[in-house]
Parts: C-alpha cells; sequence; structure tokens
C-alpha cells in the first residue's frame, strides 16, 4: 500500500523524461506482468480500439530512496491497427483493471486543460504573455486576473445566454468577435448588453433566439 504523504496525482509520463521508469516497464512487460485491458468503443462514425496498460509501484528514478509510482498507457488504434493516439500516466492511486480507464480519463482532462485553455488564452484573444513585464508592482497580476476573469465570464456566457452562443456560432473566431465589439462600442451606444448582442445578430441575419 502506497502512502506519499501528500497530495494525489496523475501527471504525464513519457520515455524520454523517465527513462530508468521504462526501463523497468520494459523488464516488467518481458515477464508479463504488466496487465492489459481492451475496449471496443463507436465513435459515431467508426470503431475504435482502446488498450489501457498498467502497473503498479514502480520507481520513477535510480536509487534505493526512489519514489514509486504507478503506471498506466492508454493507445487507442483504428480497426486497421493505426495508432490514433498515445497517452501514459504516472500516479499515487493505485491502478486496478475497474479505474485504469477513470485514471487515464483524468490524466487526458488535466492535460486538456493545460494545453487547450492557455492555448486560448494566449492566442485567441486575450493576449495573456503581453501582460508580463508591465508595472513595477501589481500591474502584472492585476492585468493577469483580468484576464482570467474574463475568459471565465465568456465560458459562462457561452453555456448560460443563447444570443452569445449563437453570435459565437456563428463568427469565424473568438478574436473576429472581440474585433466586432471592439468597434461596436467605439462607435455606438447600446442601452444593455443584451441590446448589443441583438443588435449583432440581426446585422449576421440570424433569427434572434426566444429567451422568454
Amino acid at each position: 500500500m502506497l502512502n506519499f504523504g501528500y497530495t494525489h496525482f496523475i501527471l504525464v509520463c513519457k520515455p524520454d523524461s523517465h527513462k530508468i521508469l521504462y526501463e523497468w516497464l520494459e523488464e516488467l512487460e518481458t515477464m508479463q506482468a504488466i496487465q492489459t485491458v481492451t475496449e471496443k468503443r463507436w465513435t459515431g462514425k467508426t470503431h475504435e480500439i482502446d488498450t489501457y496498460r498498467f502497473v503498479n509501484q514502480v520507481p520513477l528514478r535510480d536509487g534505493d530512496d526512489a519514489l514509486e509510482v504507478n503506471w498506466c498507457e492508454l493507445t487507442t488504434t483504428s480497426p486497421d491497427g493505426k495508432i490514433l493516439c498515445k497517452n501514459a500516466f504516472a500516479t499515487n492511486f493505485k491502478i486496478s483493471k475497474n479505474n485504469v480507464k477513470e485514471i487515464v480519463r483524468d490524466g487526458r482532462t488535466r492535460w486538456k486543460v493545460e494545453n487547450e485553455n492557455n492555448n486560448t488564452l494566449k492566442t485567441k484573444g486575450y493576449h495573456l504573455e503581453h501582460n508580463y513585464g508591465h508595472g513595477k508592482k501589481h500591474l502584472t497580476s492585476l492585468l493577469l486576473t483580468l484576464n482570467l476573469l474574463a475568459f471565465l465570464f465568456h465560458t459562462v456566457l457561452e453555456i448560460m445566454d443563447d444570443k452569445y452562443k449563437l453570435i459565437r456560432d456563428n463568427l469565424p473566431t473568438r478574436q473576429t468577435f472581440f474585433d466586432d465589439i471592439r468597434a461596436l462600442t467605439r462607435y455606438s451606444y447600446f442601452d444593455s448588453w443584451d441590446a448589443m448582442l441583438t443588435f449583432m445578430i440581426h446585422g449576421l441575419e440570424l433569427d434572434v433566439p426566444d429567451t422568454s
């Protein structure tokens, strides 16, 4: 039973950054000590095959004091055997056939949040990186906080505001949406946020959703 004494983790585990661990995995594979779970999944267009492999308590590095982790891997293939994606994770959750799918899902979700959300903040109109270096005290932190709040509000709007979602779905990019709002509010006055969205919907020749 592992006892780490701190928060649980599920982290990406690659062969080039964890060479000792993968040497152990190669040895364990020859001993047929790595467990496997295979699942056939329908995507709506085709079948894909998910192969989960896992083993518990392998050293993360060399040395008697090396941290022991539990390792799992997902390989997704097409019916003809072509590899579509491959991910591996190290965790301190004990892995079994009953939970390996959920552990991989959580690990991929963490990766998705880090990569897709951060990428959106950097390249989709929020200009996150441009905030760094401004001011001598707390201006950078203030600008970063405003960026994160804007992203949070926009995410909520996409879920709860039908007019906002309709406009976003019909504009090519998030940056286009921001540019349109900037141009409209520079030259026109709107009584409310809802009035501006309605104006934009008419401009795009769309049907205004019934929000009653």
